[in-house]
């Protein structure tokens, strides 16, 4: 059930995202040639919570990714803001308008440093709230913390728990702690997928094969 209390803290994207206790998601790349080319994403009963769709590699349709609940309605936009140096993306609550002010900002810490460097996340409507990503991202091992260093939020390798065998990085698990959006944090995601993600083609690397999520451990 999600938690009206915690919600009344902190910008909420949409109903029934913040919880009162904390939630394992998994996180599926439905693409594994370009960085955000699309998510799917399921909570431990296996029911679809959140997608992202991608229409191909074009620099323009990166620029600019919206997440959905199951239905199709748009619940964020994060949009990369250029000129940056940081590396800046703006979040929007719902499908982004012209017009439309964002309600957060992700940048890079420091323009010097790849995949281990943090990125802070800014709260225009309140100044006192802000987080730190810190990790690495193509490893799937990051931390959201609050301005009092408190984890909210988690990303790390999934384990299949019928073998124990840690998955491919193209499924990951989404930790999110009580009291934190949901959709907030599958929104750092889109960012950080972009900012640090992998291109597995350059790579090399070699795709798993993809599974459907039934249950989580």
């Amino acid at each position: 059930m999600a938690s009206d209390a915690a919600a009344e803290n902190m910008n909420e994207v949409g109903p029934g995202y913040v919880f009162k206790e904390e939630i394992h998601l998994t996180v599926l790349k439905t693409s594994l040639f370009f960085a955000g080319d699309g998510f799917t994403v399921y909570d431990c009963k296996g029911q679809l919570v959140f997608r992202v769709d991608s229409y191909g590699p074009d620099t323009r349709d990166r620029d600019e990714l919206v997440l959905m609940d199951p239905n199709g309605r748009c619940l964020l936009t994060v949009r990369r803001k250029r000129p940056s140096l940081h590396q800046r993306w703006e979040g929007f609550k719902g499908e982004r308008m012209d017009g439309d002010k964002p309600i957060f900002s992700v940048k890079r810490a420091s323009i010097i440093g790849r995949s281990r460097a943090s990125l802070t996340v800014e709260m225009y409507d309140n100044p006192g709230e802000e987080y730190q990503i810190e990790g690495c991202f193509s490893q799937r091992c990051c931390t959201v913390f609050n301005v009092t260093k408190e984890s909210v939020a988690e990303i790390r390798r999934k384990v299949d728990p019928t073998t124990s065998v840690v998955l491919g990085k193209e499924v990951f698990s989404l930790c999110v702690k009580a009291g934190f959006d949901a959709a907030f944090a599958m929104g750092f995601v889109l960012v950080l997928d972009q900012i640090n993600g992998e291109d597995y083609a350059d790579s090399g690397a070699t795709a798993e094969p993809a599974v459907h999520p039934t249950t989580d451990d």
